[in-house]
């Protein structure tokens, strides 16, 4: 998935940490296989390589699926599947960077035409899944991309597979996203410091993760400038392009990290007004940073003060 991993765990007494080594280092791989659109064997990669027409999925496959096509309705497309024709337009894909301008010094900005056309073929309204055959339509083209989601399963998955080997008290974090379940050996939670965008006014924050997940979404993550001029790897299916609402970060807390990670997404995709109003009216405990002339800028949910609240 192109990041890092790693897991703190209670083990089951006189189970080795190969055990649990290897159950995780199995359960990323059998991840990969399915959703990376980097690996050109990977199931999803050979969907969008595929003639028009239904193609049946697995198991797993569909049910991700479903669950980001259950979040873009309830978003609006805020959390978008299709956009890999985009996401590979601007160069954050496979393809690799975008060619470099004529002076050299940065990488060219797609054309309009270029634009329109990967639009085209993207769009959450145009998937068509057969339920009955668990099938989904590619239409020729389009490609899927579930990197907004992906990640938080796969933390899922691997909290899943530890609790199944008796390991019901851990910490799993892959790439910055993490669930905690249990708790340790005296008794405390998992407590893990929030991440911050670079230069954030936010104080520093720890979270006790008792059954709970938190993804954050950040622009400095993966970005480049063109001019003067900064593009993140967060693509607006609305628009076509990387967002420009002024959002550097946001955070979310959830019971699973599937949740908390496409809903990360879907608020910097929002921007922050109508991500904040989301976020309260959903009752999603959630930190916004804008970038302001003045500097960065926080405004928390409702849900997300109460859990400052209770925790001071």
């Amino acid at each position: 998935m192109g990041t890092t991993w790693s897991v703190r765990l209670v083990p089951v007494p006189g189970q080795e940490r190969d055990l649990y080594q290897a159950a995780i280092e199995d359960e990323l791989a059998g991840l990969i296989t399915l959703f990376s659109h980097w690996d050109p064997t990977s199931e999803l990669s050979r969907f969008n390589a595929a003639e028009p027409g239904f193609r049946p999925v697995s198991e797993e496959f569909w049910t991700v699926l479903n669950a980001a096509m259950d979040i873009a309705d309830d978003t609006n497309g805020a959390v978008d599947p299709t956009l890999g024709a985009l996401v590979d337009l601007w160069g954050f894909g496979p393809p690799g960077a975008r060619p470099l301008n004529s002076f050299g010094n940065g990488p060219t900005e797609p054309f309009a035409e270029e634009i329109a056309a990967a639009r085209a073929i993207s769009g959450w309204s145009r998937l068509r899944l057969d339920r009955a055959n668990r099938s989904v339509l590619q239409l020729g083209g389009l490609k899927l991309d579930l990197s907004g989601i992906a990640k938080g399963h796969a933390v899922d998955c691997v909290s899943d597979r530890l609790f199944e080997l008796g390991a019901t008290s851990h910490l799993v974090e892959i790439g910055g996203e993490l669930r905690g379940r249990g708790v340790k050996p005296d008794a405390r939670p998992w407590w893990t410091e929030l991440q911050q965008a670079p230069g954030s006014p936010a104080p520093r924050t720890l979270a006790a993760l008792f059954e709970m997940a938190v993804a954050t979404s950040g622009d400095w993550v993966r970005n480049y400038a063109v001019y003067d001029r900064t593009y993140s790897h967060t693509i607006d299916g609305r628009t076509g392009a990387p967002i420009d609402n002024g959002v550097a970060c946001v955070t979310v807390l959830a019971d699973t990290a599937l949740q908390a990670d496409a809903l990360a997404t879907a608020l910097t995709v929002m921007g922050p007004e109508e991500g904040l109003e989301f976020a309260t009216a959903t009752h999603l405990a959630a930190a916004i940073v804008v970038r302001r002339q003045d500097g960065l800028v926080e405004t928390v949910s409702p849900a997300f003060a109460a859990m400052l609240d209770e925790g001071s």
